[in-house]
């Protein structure tokens, strides 16, 4: 999968960068172009001409060294690459690249990369575990960014825990992966429904839920990774819409939500609802604010259409139907009971009562349940990798 690819690697100065000349190696004989961009603290661990010999090509280091093209150097890499890779990712990059600093060859490179950057953490296991390297990782995981986690046990410290780069070659087969999803899913249309949706009260107010719509931009974006052509149907939302949809619909209410669905699910292969959609509406809408005073303010509540429910009748041969399921207690009796009710194929079950696993979160805690009963358990991770899980587990044998 890596033949004839363009990868561009970042090295930087930490004790594991000597590693970073087998990940050379190894992708040069898996067929990839490597060019490197090492910062000046690199060198103090690795010389320039080592990288430059076994990628065989120049190595960028300096910003001010002497130009051997009329081309931008950092721009000329950037548009090069089909893939950034840096490794090791220093808690220092990885705070750069979130802030969006821009100080020497391989952060202002950085900033100019369309293609997708993996990052393959490498320090002291306190470091890792640091909030502030968990909120710059979780950042730039919201931007797109791809990780490839690091390995545990004893560091060039002392220290025993995780922190270490990974090995070589479970970074070079991150990256094969990788190409190989990017064909998976060709041709097939994927359905996503995210965020939630807002039910009018009168023209000011109005009744909705705190779905950001995260773990949907998430799902839609690692279905574009994997070569789908994605439909995106938002609620109200702050997320700006992955690269490379096919179509983005933005919607309001659940009755909106309802009628674009049900019109693109009818070409789709894959359904994956994951949009938090308002139970109910108020039965009467005001043309005009409603003015406060001292008595009481009765709203009427009507039952919204289950969108989840008409998807599971309509279902036809061959289609996927997930659904979402956030609860605050009897968790997997919900979920279940779920599944047989709207004839759904998984059920993606998160309570969100747990740290970390409720709304306006970065991270997630879930559990895939089958039709069939089976269940797979995640712990708290960025909701990113568990979308990636999740086509990992919903994804037919055809697919993969």
């Amino acid at each position: 999968m890596l033949q004839g690819k363009k990868i561009l690697l970042g090295v930087t100065g930490g004790i594991a960068a000597y590693k970073a000349v087998e990940v050379v190696s190894r992708l040069r004989k898996a067929g990839a172009e490597v060019r490197v961009v090492m910062t000046k603290e690199a060198t103090e661990f690795v010389t320039e001409l080592t990288f430059r010999e076994i990628s065989g090509n120049p190595v960028a280091v300096d910003m001010w060294a002497p130009i051997q093209h009329w081309n931008v150097a950092h721009i000329a890499l950037a548009e090069w690459a089909d893939l950034a890779l840096v490794a090791p990712a220093t808690a220092n990059i990885l705070a750069k690249a979130a802030l969006g600093v821009a100080d020497d060859m391989l952060t202002t490179t950085l900033l100019a990369v369309t293609a997708p950057v993996f990052f393959a953490p490498a320090m002291n296991c306190n470091m890792y575990a640091h909030p502030a390297v968990r909120e710059n990782i979780e950042k730039l995981a919201s931007r797109g960014a791809h990780f490839i986690a690091p390995g545990t046990g004893k560091l060039a410290c002392g220290a025993e825990g995780p922190g270490r780069l990974a090995e070589p070659a479970e970074i070079v087969a991150a990256l094969e992966n990788f190409f190989a999803e990017g064909a998976q899913l060709s041709g097939v249309k994927v359905l996503v429904t995210a965020a939630g949706t807002i039910e009018p009260i009168d023209p000011v107010r109005y009744i909705g839920n705190r779905s950001s719509g995260r773990m949907g931009y998430a799902l839609a974006e690692e279905a574009v990774a994997r070569g789908a052509e994605v439909v995106l149907v938002s609620g109200p939302s702050a997320l700006t819409p992955p690269k490379g949809l096919q179509s983005f619909v933005s919607v309001e209410t659940a009755k909106e939500m309802r009628e674009v669905v049900l019109r693109e699910a009818e070409t789709s292969r894959i359904v994956i609802k994951a949009a938090a959609v308002a139970d109910y509406h108020p039965k009467t809408v005001s043309d005009h604010k409603i003015k406060k005073n001292d008595e009481e303010l009765s709203i009427i509540l009507e039952k919204n259409p289950d969108i989840l429910k008409e998807l599971g009748q309509k279902k036809r041969e061959g289609q996927i139907l997930v659904g979402f399921a956030a609860e605050t207690q009897n968790l997997l009796q919900y979920a279940k009971g779920k599944i047989a009710k709207k004839n759904l194929d998984f059920i993606v079950a998160n309570d969100v009562t747990k740290p970390g696993a409720g709304f306006n979160t970065a991270t997630n805690i879930v559990k895939i349940i089958s039709r069939g009963g089976e269940i797979e358990e995640l712990p708290l991770m960025e909701k990113r990798e568990i979308a990636k899980r999740i086509f990992d587990r919903i994804l037919p044998e055809e697919f993969k």
